[in-house]
């Protein structure tokens, strides 16, 4: 596979097959991951990366924790301007039609939405943070190296979908990780291979033409 392939056919995955994965061949990814530019080659990132049966204590853990936690960013900007909102709410809507879910079923989007935090059945999962002390530049570092390890995984056959959601649970994720004070959560990210027959997963998301967004001197 090439790059360009890889770059179209990646998308995030919201129903994975419960198909076991190598930790070794996680690791062997993250590893060609880290060769992602960062400025002044700090590379910040810090990845937990989880698997196997520590999944199943993971999703037990998670089970105790009912109680709202401190987020340690807002996902999105307060008050979300047009084209921003416009392509969200598109995204959305046309999720909640592959699952049959109307808008005015409050309670099953909520149920689609915490499935976040089961993952949506993926087998193998990481959890990227950064040291407290780092800014936006860094955080963009760490955007070019997620983006590097999903590619690579669809090279190798292997589904991804970031997850921003695990922001609002820090305090979790510290205690179950034992994660340093001075190291910030940015997302998670749920790996294996998708189901093909969950309709979910033909979600194809649209992309804004390039007349909206690029300006071009030649």
């Amino acid at each position: 596979m090439n790059v360009s392939d890889a770059v179209n056919s990646r998308k995030s995955i919201r129903a994975f097959l419960d198909q076991p994965i190598e930790t070794s061949l996680l690791i062997n990814l993250l590893k060609i991951a880290s060769r992602s530019p960062s400025g002044g080659n700090l590379q910040p990132w810090h990845i937990y990366l989880l698997n196997g049966k520590k999944m199943d204590d993971f999703k037990e853990f998670m089970k105790q924790w009912d109680n709202p936690e401190q987020p340690q960013y807002e996902i999105y900007p307060p008050n979300l301007k047009e084209p921003y909102r416009t392509s969200r709410f598109e995204l959305g809507e046309a999720m909640y039609q592959l699952l049959e879910i109307p808008r005015d079923d409050k309670a099953a989007r909520f149920a689609h939405l915490m499935e976040n935090f089961n993952f949506f059945g993926a087998p193998a999962a990481l959890f990227c943070f950064v040291d407290e002390t780092m800014g936006p530049p860094q955080w963009s570092d760490l955007g070019m190296f997620l983006q590097t390890f999903m590619l690579l995984a669809q090279e190798h056959g292997i589904d991804t979908c970031a997850q921003e959601a695990w922001a609002v649970k820090p305090d979790s994720l510290r205690e179950f990780f034992s994660v340093p004070e001075e190291l910030n959560i940015f997302c998670g990210m749920a790996i294996g291979y998708k189901d093909t027959q969950a309709r979910v997963n033909e979600l194809h998301s649209e992309r804004r033409s390039a007349d909206e967004w690029l300006t071009i001197f030649d």
